[in-house]
């Protein structure tokens, strides 16, 4: 008898009808013979309003406050998903974070999974019971609710799917895979069967929105092997697999784009040691990640730096610089919110020169400036004016040969 966790998006729950309709999928897997645990999202819009409601009040809000009011739209999805089965005669039972339990630390907001307790759910699947539990929650040390940051039910379902030594994690999203890019902006993008976890990962992190970044990179450390498929329509998906078992590696499997990013940048920062430190060590102390950076050339023994932050931890950052500045001895922070940043992809770039080269021309090509520019091994992102994002994506698609025939 297989094992697997079944996930679904805010989008696959938006509404009673798609419920029934998950509880049906759920339903067949379950008369297929598997033993099934679901994590399901809150319906759509529902996050969003409810964050909407905390920033309304306060945009610097109680984090642990935050938490306990966003994390209701899961319990909701649960009960009303478990109701559902229920009624098409399958035995099944709500499980909240707490209850399973998920354990995190207490970052609220973003908090990180330590640990998952699995006996009783095991214990309960074995006998027949479907198991629904809420994503993107857990509970910290303090016994408090605690959420993973947004797209956290993905996590929530891989690191479910290793404790309970499922054979595989699906993820039913309102896309049918993974693109080489976001089919909205590019009509003729094209699916792709396999993706390695590497790719995945990379892809997640600069913008995709198929998966969570944190679930790749626990999938990739668990060996959970993830199918992205459809809850709309019976159509093959994307497999998220071990590099090896990609027979042909393209030079660029996607590109894909973020417009969550925020630029900021510190004029005349004094240039000597532990400068660096002292900026990026305070914006760590309040859970502020940075991700883009650049340093211009000195002159006169001051320097620019300039940065990249989420939009959501922009009013936090620019309060966190605000209160440091005195022990830094920078002379302002500008802050620049209409920025977009832009990344090709793929495992072929490690065998291959000139990936991005064909970037930087194609861009210049279309007249778009380049801000700030990122690597990896096997990835290149650059930062553009947001009001380019579409522009850019698809000159980048065109000039790596991703359209479909």
């Amino acid at each position: 008898m297989s094992r697997i966790v079944m996930k679904f998006g805010g989008t696959s729950v938006a509404d009673l009808d798609c419920i029934r309709n998950v509880a049906s999928r759920v339903k067949r897997a379950v008369e297929a013979g598997s033993e099934v645990a679901v994590v399901v999202s809150a319906m759509a819009g529902v996050t969003n309003q409810l964050v909407a409601y905390c920033q309304g009040l306060s945009p610097l809000h109680d984090a642990r406050e935050y938490d306990a009011v966003v994390a209701t739209g899961e319990q909701v999805t649960t009960g009303l998903l478990a109701i559902a089965l229920q009624e098409a005669g399958v035995e099944a039972r709500s499980w909240q974070g707490w209850q399973v339990p998920i354990r995190t630390d207490n970052a609220h907001g973003k908090a990180r999974i330590a640990g998952i307790e699995g006996t009783e759910l095991i214990r309960r699947m074995q006998s027949g019971q479907v198991a629904v539990v809420s994503g993107f929650q857990g509970i910290g040390t303090d016994n408090r609710i605690t959420t993973l940051g947004r797209g956290g039910s993905d996590t929530s379902a891989v690191a479910l799917a290793a404790a309970l030594r499922a054979d595989r994690c699906d993820i039913y999203t309102d896309v049918d895979g993974v693109y080489t890019t976001d089919p909205r902006i590019v009509p003729n993008a094209k699916k792709l069967a396999r993706i390695s976890y590497e790719e995945m990962l990379e892809l997640a992190s600069v913008g995709a929105k198929v998966l969570q970044t944190r679930s790749v990179e626990l999938a990739m450390n668990e060996r959970v092997r993830i199918q992205v498929l459809s809850s709309f329509a019976d159509v093959p998906g994307t497999l998220v697999v071990d590099e090896d078992e990609i027979v042909e590696k393209q030079n660029v499997s996607g590109i894909a784009y973020s417009r969550d990013d925020a630029k900021i940048t510190l004029r005349r920062v004094p240039d000597r040691p532990g400068i660096a430190a002292a900026v990026f060590g305070a914006l760590s102390e309040h859970n502020v990640n940075v991700d883009m950076i650049v340093q211009n050339v000195s002159a006169d023994g001051m320097t620019d730096m300039t940065f990249t932050v989420s939009k959501a931890d922009l009013p936090r950052a620019q309060a966190t610089l605000a209160g440091a500045q005195a022990q830094i001895g920078f002379s302002e922070v500008l802050a620049d919110p209409n920025v977009a940043k832009i990344s090709v992809v793929g495992v072929g770039m490690r065998s291959h020169a000139g990936v991005a080269n064909t970037m930087f021309r194609a861009l210049a090509d279309k007249a778009i400036n380049i801000q700030v520019i990122s690597t990896s091994e096997i990835k290149v992102s650059v930062l553009v004016a947001a009001e380019y994002t579409e522009l850019a994506v698809r000159a980048l698609h065109t000039a790596y040969g991703l359209d479909a025939a």
